[in-house]
């Protein structure tokens, strides 16, 4: 079966290319971007700007291999790709959820941004904390409960 996706706009962000100031995930992040969707997409964007937060999926266009182990940021010992959020997968989504500032007609602005400059942007979702996070209190994080620990102490 072929899955074809198209991009429905990209995202601007202050990051080039890797290094020290480039955020690991959204919750790392105070880094403000722009969500240029597509003119032809516009007219989803109606009712978008009730939402504090919404959903971002996006191609990650810079990823240089594909692996099903690989050694996360917080550790020195490879996971599985499906355990860890590494760009270099069997299929390049990335997600990162992130504060809507404003709607400008086809430009989001957006705050926690973690990604490239000019990534290639898939869908939009909003964030709806009673479906995305019901049960919060049985969640489990496992091979990175004592990682956080440790950067949260210091670490």
């Amino acid at each position: 079966m072929d899955i074809l996706i198209k991009p429905i706009g990209f995202i601007e962000s202050p990051f080039e290319k890797k290094d020290e100031d480039m955020p690991i995930q959204p919750g790392f992040s105070d880094a403000f971007g722009t969500v240029i969707v597509n003119s032809e997409y516009l007219e989803g964007l109606s009712e978008l700007d009730g939402f504090s937060h919404i959903i971002l999926l996006y191609w990650f266009d810079q990823a240089t291999e594909e692996k099903l182990k690989f050694q996360p940021y917080l550790d020195d010992v490879p996971k599985g790709i499906f355990a860890i959020r590494h760009p270099n997968r069997p299929n390049r989504i990335g997600l990162s959820i992130v504060q809507l500032v404003k709607i400008d007609g086809n430009k989001l602005l957006v705050k926690g941004i973690d990604v490239f400059n000019n990534t290639p942007l898939l869908d939009i979702k909003p964030f709806v904390p009673e479906f995305d996070i019901h049960g919060i209190e049985d969640t489990q994080i496992g091979w990175l409960a004592d990682k956080l620990r440790k950067k949260e102490n210091g670490g």
